[in-house]
């Protein structure tokens, strides 16, 4: 790995704190590390206190597919003091988190990039913008189909008597789990290729073992998502229709030898 060529990336600003530590590597790597990473709060801070003005109206917003589905007269609840107003603030604190994630993916990738060959910068780009892509596509599967059918099999299965009155902060941290699971089970096709890329395996030796996925897509489904048979079925069989697209296209990035051997620029 070529210390000077890293050293010499264009995303660091030529300051004389970077030049004197030229000949530490540990230390610059620390010190451009601290730089992405302040720029990634910084970010996030904004991006924070842009939306927080309408952090009740997002509430509203992502309560929908419950408060939709809540019989006549119910309505949610908030159990502490301060819950009314801590709760929006929380999810808006998220949302800015999953809002800036292209932002991070691409602080992540401009700090390894002048460590990888030519050929690897060519795909590690494609796979930065596609996975912001697709962790978006799995939240957005999660709101508009997931939910739905979800608390619709909730609210109809309570036993009669029962007043459903979900607790507001109760409900954002079961919403949040669930866009998580789905946002990270969309990511499937990437560590798919990634890994068949990197000769850790290949497309035939995982098409093989077919039979053991289909299991483990079911069980990750029961572990990430709560304890109904619709919210599992709903994350297992995306994950894996997203496992045969990885699998797809894990054929065409297969690691070349002839390419490992080329110098670094």
């Amino acid at each position: 790995m070529s210390t000077e060529k890293e050293g010499s990336s264009n995303d660091v600003p030529p300051n004389s704190e970077h030049h004197i530590q030229q000949g530490l590597p540990l230390i610059s790597h620390l010190l451009e590390l601290r730089t992405r990473l302040l720029r990634v709060i910084i970010v996030v801070v904004i991006v924070f206190l842009s939306i927080v003005y309408f952090s009740n109206n997002i509430y509203h917003y992502i309560a929908i597919p419950l408060t939709s589905q809540l019989p006549k007269g119910s309505s949610m609840i908030a159990t502490g003091v301060a819950t009314p107003f801590f709760t929006p603030i929380k999810l808006t604190m998220v949302l800015s988190i999953f809002i800036s994630i292209p932002m991070i993916l691409h602080q992540v990738w401009a700090f390894i990039a002048p460590g990888l060959y030519k050929h690897e910068r060519k795909l590690i780009a494609p796979l930065v913008i596609s996975s912001a892509f697709l962790f978006y596509a799995g939240m957005t599967f999660a709101y508009y189909v997931v939910f739905p059918l979800v608390f619709s099999f909730f609210t109809k299965t309570a036993p009669e008597g029962v007043t459903i009155a979900t607790d507001i902060s109760s409900y954002l941290d079961f919403i949040l789990k669930l866009l998580f699971a789905f946002g990270l089970a969309f990511e499937i096709p990437i560590a798919t290729l990634v890994i068949c890329w990197t000769g850790i395996t290949t497309a035939e030796k995982l098409k093989a073992k077919r039979p053991y996925i289909i299991v483990s897509a079911f069980v990750i489904g029961m572990l990430l998502t709560p304890p109904d048979v619709i919210s599992q079925t709903l994350l297992a069989v995306p994950m894996l229709i997203l496992f045969e697209l990885g699998l797809l296209f894990a054929r065409f990035y297969v690691p070349k030898n002839d390419e490992n051997k080329q110098d670094k620029t």
